[in-house]
């Protein structure tokens, strides 16, 4: 009687296993399905992306950033080192630059502090704008709003 109800018992948690790494199973596929899925995308709008989603995204191509930001983007460079697209909206205008390496990002960001300004950097990618457009991009693509320093007086200084 014991050994029947111990047999039981192995069954009932072998089968639980089973079902628990189905269950896994299913969840992995489902969160790393990759792909170009137009339903999906056609589902989800910019204004219902949340900056954790976009990190899921990031480092992400220009034209999944700036359908994040609700923009279709124009190319107007396609190099080795960088992609770079211009989104004219409402809100207003903005720049993004996306790079194949972190490094290329990095030497980008310190070429730009020549010029100083705000920008809205996350992992491989850049957005240039005025600060309070990127303060509003920033909850759709997540990422960190950086001050650049830049060269020379400060704005607003005079020569007297």
């Amino acid at each position: 009687m014991q050994s029947q109800r111990g047999s039981r018992g192995n069954r009932a948690s072998t089968g639980l296993v089973a079902a628990a790494g189905g269950l896994v199973l299913l969840l992995t596929a489902t969160a790393c399905g990759g792909g170009d899925d137009k339903g999906a995308s056609a589902q989800s709008s910019p204004t219902n992306v949340s900056a954790t989603v976009a990190g899921v995204v990031a480092p992400a191509k220009i034209e999944v950033i700036a359908d994040l930001t609700g923009c279709k983007v124009k190319i107007r460079t396609e190099a080795d080192e960088l992609r770079e697209g211009v989104c004219h909206t409402a809100k207003g205008n903005y720049l993004i630059t996306t790079f194949p390496e972190e490094k290329y990002k990095l030497t980008w960001l310190d070429t730009a502090s020549v010029y100083g300004g705000k920008y809205l950097v996350g992992p491989r990618w850049v957005v240039s704008g005025k600060p309070a457009l990127l303060d509003g991009l920033r909850p759709q693509l997540g990422g960190t709003i950086q001050q650049l320093s830049g060269i020379g007086p400060a704005p607003g200084a005079s020569a007297s």
